[in-house]
């Protein structure tokens, strides 16, 4: 079952459960006699707006991730944990409504005896959905082909693992090894295939989708090697850790039936809250460029009347997942700044920014156009700075993992922009890089909030610097 049908499926499931149940509700509440009825509650506008705001809750909790390598037990977890958050939330309004009204019911404990309906109906139908995915991943159906890095007893352990639990849908198909000594080698009919310097072709060759680490202690250093190649390919990685890791707490294990493994994760940031960043983006955006119009204008005119050319400059970056946008900023340069040097980063007093520039620059008026990329969805608010296609390139083969900065959405600013100066040279961008990784690795509402008010505070003062 492909991700896009998965999806389909349990939405056209919830939709008819998220219903039943409140079909059924209303008919114990109203039709079963049990219960005194002065006015005749609404049916249809209820019904409607309960389906939206469960369906909208389920989305904010991550409910339609792929369920790949989850329990059944997880999935009726989860759902219970949300209901139960949810049906609170609804309590609290009805009674919120009750009292400004000045109405007293003791019949809206009756909201829990929903709950409890909502909860069987769309359990059962998860269930039924996920117990027909696990058959179908067991005879063979939208199954995952993974390689193993490392030809060790730790891989063999996975090996056991994986395939005496074939409803993990996972398939190993073949050993990628590290010492060259292991080449040509078998375990349980699994071959191992030549070294990590040949990672892509054997990732092409079996269509990999996962990758697992099982390395000996003394191998460790070849991860900085596989990590690139993986972003590279779109592939996920997960590493066995080493017992003391576990032990001490040093490493996040989630577990593919019995064997522990770390993601090797490009963000953290749970699916509700990605949905909640997005949503914060989509506000402040509106309201920045509402406020800010009168600014807008009058930086319009001061452009035009200094010198020719656009008021705009747009300019070709590289946004998630090496998507190409076009960014919007105020031209603070003269026009065709470039003509003749080609691609360069701007320096510190640039003798090509003009005398509006230069204003526009320090206060950081130039980037408000880009809340119009927010808008569009091509930026955030909070991000990795987006740089052009020519420098992704360039400088993803002079320093290791900076392509995975696009595997989240860029910013407008950033923990790089608060923390460090203007770009002067490559070793600025690799100290940049390590503060983006930082962030990716970290990525949370409250920080998002923690880098809003540097950046207002390095606006307000006068430093820093924005690509």
């Amino acid at each position: 079952m492909s991700r896009k049908l998965e999806k389909i499926v349990l939405l056209i499931t919830d939709f008819l459960m998220i219903n039943l149940a409140f079909v059924i509700y209303f008919t114990f509440r109203v039709e079963s006699g049990f219960f005194e009825i002065i006015i005749l509650p609404e049916f249809f506008l209820p019904m409607i707006v309960l389906l939206f705001y469960w369906l909208l809750i389920f989305t904010f909790v991550g409910m339609y991730q792929s369920w790949f390598a989850s329990s059944r037990f997880d999935e009726i977890s989860t759902l219970f944990k949300a209901t139960f958050v949810g049906i609170f939330i609804l309590f609290f309004f009805i009674f919120l409504d009750d009292y400004i009204n000045n109405v007293s019911s003791n019949k809206r404990i009756l909201i829990f005896v929903y709950w409890g309906f909502l909860v069987l109906f769309v359990g059962v139908g998860r269930i039924t959905i996920r117990s027909i995915q696990r058959k179908l991943l067991i005879e063979g159906y939208g199954r995952k082909s993974a390689l193993i890095i490392g030809f060790n007893s730790k891989a063999f352990d996975v090996v056991d693992s994986v395939s005496s639990s074939p409803a993990l849908g996972i398939d190993i198909k073949a050993f990628c090894v590290v010492k060259e000594k292991d080449i040509d080698k078998e375990y349980k009919n699994i071959k191992s295939e030549s070294t990590v310097k040949f990672l892509p072709q054997i990732i092409d060759k079996y269509n990999a989708q996962e990758i697992i680490l099982a390395l000996e202690e003394d191998e460790h250093e070849i991860i900085g090697e596989i990590i690139p190649v993986c972003d590279d390919k779109n592939v996920k990685l997960k590493i066995v850790p080493d017992l003391y890791e576990i032990l001490s707490g040093q490493a996040r294990t989630s577990q593919i039936y019995g064997v522990p493994l770390i993601d090797v994760m490009p963000e953290l940031m749970p699916e509700w809250e990605k949905k909640l960043k997005r949503f914060i983006d989509i506000i402040l955006s509106i309201v920045i460029l509402i406020l800010s119009s009168p600014i807008v204008l009058l930086t319009s005119i001061a452009i035009k009347l200094e010198s020719e050319g656009p008021i705009f400059f747009v300019q070709e970056r590289m946004g998630q997942n090496g998507k190409i946008f076009k960014m919007i900023k105020f031209r603070s340069m003269r026009k065709d700044a470039e003509k003749h040097t080609g691609p360069v980063w701007s320096v510190k007093d640039d003798p090509r920014v003009t005398k509006v520039g230069k204003i526009i620059r320090k206060l950081r008026i130039d980037e408000i156009p880009q809340f119009i990329n927010v808008l569009k969805g091509d930026m955030s608010i909070v991000g990795p700075r987006p740089e052009r296609p020519y420098f992704v390139e360039k400088l993803s083969q002079e320093i290791p993992y900076y392509k995975r900065r696009l595997r989240v959405r860029p910013g407008i600013t950033g923990w790089a922009q608060v923390k460090h100066k203007y770009d002067e040279s490559i070793e600025d961008v690799k100290v940049k890089l390590r503060y983006d990784l930082f962030y990716i690795e970290n990525m949370s509402i409250r920080m998002d909030l923690k880098i809003i008010f540097r950046t207002i505070f390095v606006v307000m003062f006068g430093k820093g610097h924005y690509e």
